[in-house]
């Protein structure tokens, strides 16, 4: 017994020291994402704790906004939205003006998100689809098709069940990519081509997962065959995370 202590103890030193080395760590290369205490920037480059700091922001809607306004992102405020069942609808809806994501558009027409899902669309292209493209192609992308955001529906479209990301606007799924050169990238024609566009889709799949609570790709089932799907689910800061 009294070795299971030590045992115990030891185990229990070890991960204080490691945990106090990987906190000096962080605080001395001047990263302050890396630390789950500060304050999310969206200036800044994506961090370990950046995620969670993004699921945070759900509930804290005029931060969010100052979040973005910070960052240079233009965009407009929405109404509040009441679905057609008690678990739809949204108070903290954002659409993106004309640029105001650094240049890139979307197609169709900009969507209306939760501003979470705003936040971390932001990131994604600043800091992932963006270099993603340039090793790739060495091309911008300059336009995302997207399959919408808000819909008032059960996962899936089932008649019961869990209610979809999408009910509450938590949710976006990305079809495709444009090029400045005019070359598309698309879920659906080139996830299992092979090639430079398979590993680009995938490079900005898995960067996605160090900001959104789900990601779902082609990978996950065939109801995902054509898009990936990002979603900012309230799970909480540390909340179990999906990646797939």
């Amino acid at each position: 017994m009294r070795r299971v202590r030590r045992a115990v103890m030891a185990a229990i030193l070890f991960a204080v020291l490691l945990g106090g080395s990987f906190l000096t760590w962080a605080a001395l290369r001047n990263r302050p994402q890396d630390l789950p205490w500060t304050r999310l920037d969206l200036r800044r480059p994506i961090g370990i704790f950046t995620g969670r700091k993004l699921a945070g922001l759900t509930g804290d809607y005029a931060r969010c906004r100052a979040l973005l306004r910070a960052a240079g992102v233009r965009y407009a405020a929405l109404a509040r939205v009441s679905g057609d069942a008690p678990q739809c609808g949204y108070a903290d809806g954002v659409r993106f003006a004309p640029g105001g994501s650094r240049g890139i558009a979307f197609a169709p027409a900009s969507p209306g998100t939760s501003c979470p899902v705003a936040a971390a669309l932001s990131l994604w292209e600043w800091e992932i689809v963006q270099p993603a493209a340039q090793r790739h192609f060495g091309a911008a992308v300059v336009r995302i098709e997207h399959l919408g955001s808000y819909s008032c529906r059960r996962m899936y479209g089932r008649s019961a069940g869990d209610w979809s990301e999408h009910a509450t606007a938590d949710a976006i799924d990305i079809a495709a990519f444009r090029l400045a050169d005019g070359t598309r990238i698309g879920v659906a024609e080139d996830w299992e081509e092979g090639g430079g566009k398979a590993a680009f889709l995938r490079d900005v799949r898995t960067g996605a997962c160090k900001l959104f609570s789900t990601v779902l790709s082609p990978d996950y089932n065939a109801a995902h065959r054509d898009h990936l799907h990002l979603d900012e689910a309230e799970r909480g800061e540390w909340g179990w995370r999906t990646c797939r």
